[in-house]
């Protein structure tokens, strides 16, 4: 029974990728699956939580199912908290399995397909939804509780047409009810909590809803130090730059809390590149992605969280200075487990494109290949290649590379309008800072700034965490290039105030200080640049900074 469940939600999954249709036949499916079902187990209802088998920590979560399959829906539970969905909708489905009566379990697999933080549904995976609702709804529940816990999924997964962020405020309207009703229930305050980090993160009240979210997690994270759910959703609160020190005592144990969780052991991570804690979000990535490579091969995961983790190592090792470590990790992608053929192209383009503009590599960012992928998957690249090109003195080149950026933007933009949901929603790059960079390869020094300027307002407004350089550092570093230090450093310090620690606004704030005359806060910037850099960084600026503090001792 459970495979078949699985084998429907595989289905699922990879027609989401591939556009396959495959409706009428998962619809029949889903007509002849629950046709017949084991014997029921007989429930005990004095049975109350206990601790998980596997290593994701603990949970309180009494239910009326069977004392049998208590530990599998609990273990469930601390998987769902750690967005192990596959994981998680494994153990809900062994649970419906052994005792068919227990309604949690359909809620559980329900719950298993809605990722608030990730990617929306489609309408197949909220069709399966809806089913597994429809089974719960079957068995009658009449314990307020519980039926509040279903009520809640129903409201998410409900079969009316209804825009995405409509769906995510029933459901949190849904979960705040049940948070009102069972004030006792922590995992109910921490579900709770995670819609409304959901709905901020969709700009409804962005910053107020987050720290609503941290004002009911944090009593949860300081009684119960092991629940995941409590300590996970803290990180995601807090992951703004407004906030992020109120995530730092969540991201020193999360990983602690559930360590047989990738995605626990990553997360931390979040709160690291936000403080700019370098060896920190290095240590966090390096476990997080062996832990996905064993469950992938176990198996019992995927490829994203491997791939996820990598992404963070690549930009830790960057700004703690260790670039040889950053090329063998574009190398060490071909060898992620069950990864698609596309998933590392990719990957691998994303990275290559980061490596070449954060190592200031302008003709190696120039001549990068081109991925073997539509058009719409290549603005990384074209963004910096055309960065590379201009800064290189080829305004040629940048100019037709800006060109691709922008036939890209029209083909999302038509693509949006259509709602056509298998093209990327929008750029991970803005394209603007290229053409600031065109500007002035073509001799336009003040169109430059004000195109960089823009873009740096932009972003500063958004606090999104940009791929790599931000834009506004990206403006420094064109004040230093017009012989502006004084503006330069000025932007630099606005840089490292907003992006902590940032390899590339260090060094450039120590040659800017320089050029003012000012050894002595040149020194103290190049040698905070040495001490946030491992003993392995091989990146050239360092042995010019360790000269510099060397010579200027005070």
């Amino acid at each position: 029974m459970v495979k078949l469940l699985l084998f429907i939600r595989a289905i699922f999954k990879w027609r989401n990728k591939t556009g396959f249709g495959t409706d009428c036949f998962v619809a029949s499916m889903l007509l002849v699956l629950h046709g017949s079902l084991p014997v029921p187990v007989a429930p005990d209802w004095s049975r109350t939580a206990r601790a998980q088998a596997r290593h994701v920590g603990s949970v309180n979560f009494p239910t009326d199912c069977a004392s049998a399959v208590q530990p599998t829906i609990e273990e469930g539970l601390a998987l769902l908290h750690s967005f192990q969905y596959e994981e998680a909708a494994q153990a809900f489905g062994k649970a419906s399995e052994r005792d068919p009566p227990c309604a949690l379990a359909f809620w559980g697999m329900a719950m298993a397909l809605y990722h608030p933080l990730w990617e929306f549904p489609n309408p197949q995976i909220l069709a399966l939804g809806w089913h597994d609702v429809e089974q719960a709804e079957k068995l009658k529940v009449t314990d307020p509780r519980v039926r509040g816990y279903i009520d809640a999924a129903a409201a998410f997964f409900q079969p009316e047409e209804l825009i995405p962020l409509a769906r995510v405020q029933a459901y949190s309207l849904a979960m705040e009810k049940l948070h009102r009703d069972q004030p006792e229930d922590n995992e109910a305050a921490e579900f709770y909590a995670l819609s409304l980090i959901a709905l901020a993160q969709r700009g409804v009240h962005d910053l107020a809803n987050r720290q609503k979210a941290i004002a009911i997690l944090n009593p949860i994270f300081s009684k119960y130090p092991d629940n995941p759910g409590a300590a996970h959703y803290l990180i995601h609160a807090a992951d703004v730059r407004e906030l992020a020190s109120e995530g730092l005592a969540a991201a020193q144990v999360y990983a602690k809390i559930a360590p047989d969780s990738a995605h626990a052991l990553h997360m931390p991570s979040h709160i690291f590149r936000r403080l700019g804690m370098w060896q920190e979000m290095i240590a966090s990535n390096l476990a997080s992605a062996a832990a996905a490579r064993a469950a992938t091969e176990a198996p019992h995961g995927n490829a994203d969280y491997s791939l996820h983790a990598m992404d963070f190592l690549d930009y830790g090792y960057l700004q703690s200075g260790q670039e040889a470590e950053a090329r063998q990790l574009l190398a060490e992608l071909k060898t992620v487990p069950q990864a698609s053929a596309s998933d590392i192209i990719d990957a691998q383009s994303r990275f290559a494109a980061r490596n070449a503009l954060e190592l200031h590599r302008w003709k190696e960012a120039a001549t990068l290949d081109l991925p073997k992928e539509p058009l719409v998957w290549q603005d990384y690249t074209y963004w910096a290649r055309a960065i590379g090109a201009a800064r290189s003195g080829d305004a040629v080149g940048a100019r037709n590379d800006v060109q691709k950026l922008v036939a890209i933007a029209e083909i999302l933009k038509s693509s949006a309008q259509q709602g056509n949901s298998r093209t990327p929603a929008g750029m991970g790059i803005d394209p603007r800072e290229a053409a600031g960079w065109l500007a002035y390869a073509e001799g336009q020094p003040e169109e430059a700034e004000r195109i960089l300027r823009s873009a740096a307002d932009r972003e500063d407004a958004s606090d999104v965490e940009p791929f790599a350089t931000p834009a506004r550092e990206m403006l420094a570093d064109l004040l230093l290039e017009l012989h502006r230090p004084e503006e330069a450093l000025a932007a630099y310090r606005e840089t490292l105030k907003n992006f902590p620690n940032r390899f590339d606004a260090l060094y450039g704030s120590a040659r800017a200080a320089d050029a003012l005359g000012d050894r002595r806060n040149a020194v103290d910037f190049y040698a905070k640049l040495m001490a946030n850099c491992s003993r392995n960084a091989d990146r050239p600026e360092l042995t010019e900074a360790r000269s510099y503090v060397e010579g200027h001792s005070y």
